[in-house]
């Protein structure tokens, strides 16, 4: 697991997101039965539009979009094969894009990544998001097409149809991720990869420490603050029942400093990033709250130079749709030299060694 560390630009100013009333919907998958859902995707796609609005304040938090879309592009690459046709599921501002027509930071080649790949479609439900950058220079050095979806969690494309899939931190905004993989697995082309990122469960685990501990100090308990996230042991399971085959799945941490925890909460809002759990409104927090969660943060997380860190813990996940030349692995004992004999030789030797 590697760790990298940034400063971002912090704005100076601060925005008031409106808080809105609470609803419940249900999504109904097909065939299945009702699933509950999670996340207000209106409250979510709001927040989105919202953020977007200030283009200048969305462009200044886009560090941590930026270096993990440049990271999946790297893992997407090392395939190697040309994509003729490729999907960028929830796309928010186009940063795989913008980071496709960039060099690769590992090499000494000059040559941007995108010329592996000839069409990219862009998808995303925030029109406002969406089209933030489109009259950005990237736009004329990668053939993109931009398409808002009207649902991020139903896929209306045809069976077959890409030659891979890419999303980056969308999917941990997603009601049923397995329902959305296996559609993923559906409009690949046999073959084909899926390679996504999304945030894990010990994301922000400063933050999340500090706002439990300063409520339960000041109220007697805890609200639902910050939102629920997968677990890194849970995704292999989930990609594995979507129908995806040779997995991989790695993790990663970002730590980025900031002044103090209303400088991190600002970004997240600027970032379109803030809590959309169902009933989240009637929890707003309160002022002592959040002075009493500043003290704490900087009692338990705080940095030698006065900073704090908040955590992003990155899953990257891989699978590869089921093609007819796929590779295989071996059946079960087929193997011609026993792993039980090389580890009982190791330690015969260490044995040895030591005498």
């Amino acid at each position: 697991m590697n760790s990298f560390s940034i400063r971002p630009f912090i704005p100076s100013l601060t925005r008031h997101i409106v808080p809105l009333r609470a609803t419940r919907r249900y999504a109904i998958q097909a065939p299945g039965g009702p699933t509950l859902e999670i996340f207000n995707q209106q409250t979510k796609w709001l927040q989105k539009e919202r953020a977007a609005a200030n283009v200048q304040g969305s462009r200044d938090v886009d560090y941590l979009r930026d270096e993990v879309a440049s990271r999946l592009c790297e893992r997407l690459l090392d395939v190697n094969r040309h994509f003729h046709h490729v999907l960028d599921l929830g796309a928010n501002a186009c940063n795989i894009a913008r980071m496709l027509t960039l060099p690769s930071p590992d090499t000494h080649d000059s040559t941007p990544r995108s010329k592996r790949i000839s069409t990219l479609i862009a998808a995303e439900s925030s029109h406002t998001l969406l089209h933030r950058d489109a009259d950005l220079p990237f736009n004329d050095e990668i053939a993109i097409t931009r398409e808002v979806i009207p649902v991020s969690e139903t896929l209306q494309y045809e069976a077959n149809t890409f030659d891979a899939v890419l999303s980056s931190l969308s999917l941990h905004w997603i009601n049923d991720l397995p329902s959305v993989l296996a559609q993923v697995n559906n409009i690949l082309k046999p073959d084909s990869p899926f390679i996504g990122v999304m945030l894990g469960g010990d994301s922000l685990f400063e933050l999340r420490t500090s706002l439990q501990l300063a409520e339960l100090d000041r109220r007697g308990g805890v609200s639902t603050h910050t939102s629920p996230l997968a677990d890194v042991r849970d995704v292999g399971g989930l990609l594995q029942r979507a129908g995806f085959h040779l997995l991989t799945v790695d993790v990663d941490d970002i730590v980025v400093d900031f002044p103090d925890s209303f400088a991190l909460m600002r970004d997240l809002q600027a970032m379109g990033e803030s809590n959309a759990v169902l009933g989240r409104e009637m929890g707003a927090i309160q002022r002592d709250v959040l002075l009493a969660a500043e003290a704490i943060y900087r009692e338990l997380h705080g940095n030698e130079d006065g900073s704090i860190p908040a955590t992003f813990r990155l899953i990257y996940m891989i699978g590869w749709k089921e093609g007819p030349n796929q590779t295989k692995p071996l059946p079960r004992g087929s193997g011609m030299v026993s792993i039980k004999d090389i580890l009982e030789s190791q330690q015969k030797g260490e044995g040895e060694e030591n005498k």
